[in-house]
């Protein structure tokens, strides 16, 4: 299982499945963080807490603790490079 912790600086995982119950789960979700919804994770702070991501548009700041009750799948690596290329691409055009 892998959790929005070991997710590498960079990289854009989609939530999986939210771990924890009651509150903490709640808060999670109130955050943003719900099934289906892509994470890319910006920072990870000297000691590796906290860790700063990008969801819906916004930056959020998580404790390790509450990265880990996050389950994730990573996104397709050809599908990252794709938008990648397309993006140098589109800011080629611009300059021309």
């Amino acid at each position: 299982m892998k959790t929005l912790r070991d997710v590498e600086i960079g990289a854009t995982a989609k939530v999986k499945k939210l771990h924890g119950e009651g509150a903490v789960k709640r808060r999670i979700m109130d955050m943003g963080l719900t099934k289906g919804v892509e994470v890319y994770v910006r920072k990870v702070a000297p000691l590796g807490d906290p860790i700063e991501v990008t969801v819906r548009g916004y930056e959020l700041s998580l404790r390790k603790a509450d990265a880990e009750m996050v389950e994730v799948e990573a996104e397709e690596a050809e599908a990252a490079e794709a938008q990648a290329a397309e993006t140098v691409k589109a800011e080629s055009m611009e300059v021309e």
